[in-house]
């Protein structure tokens, strides 16, 4: 299972990403844009994803990924279980969330250092 640590190794060695604790949830975030969230208990996580296509991946694998709750469906965010991920899933997941929030030229950076598309 996934844990809270293992995604703030991970987000801490994306460039600008910071962590912040907002009324008791851990939230990572690209200056004042929050890229993933977790619950109060740390049983799921929330993250930047397109609207137009939450619904499918939802639909997709329902025991994994959640909608958001009504106050959040005006944003491009969708949930999931972290029981039901694991490391590499949770970092690619992290990893295209950051990427939707971060200025191009600091993604493009990113991917070049990477060797990734």
């Amino acid at each position: 299972m996934v844990t809270v640590d293992d995604v703030r190794r991970f987000a801490r060695t994306l460039p600008r990403s910071t962590e912040h604790l907002i009324r008791d949830r851990v939230k990572f975030r690209i200056g004042q844009i929050v890229y993933v969230a977790f619950s109060r208990d740390e049983t799921q996580m929330g993250f930047a994803f397109p609207k137009e296509e939450r619904a499918a991946l939802v639909a997709a694998e329902p025991g994994k990924f959640l909608m958001p709750g009504e106050s959040d469906l005006r944003f491009n965010w969708v949930e999931v279980r972290l029981a039901a991920i694991d490391a590499a899933e949770m970092r690619e997941l992290v990893l295209e969330a950051w990427r939707m929030c971060v200025p191009k030229k600091v993604r493009l950076e990113q991917q070049r250092q990477a060797g990734t598309p």
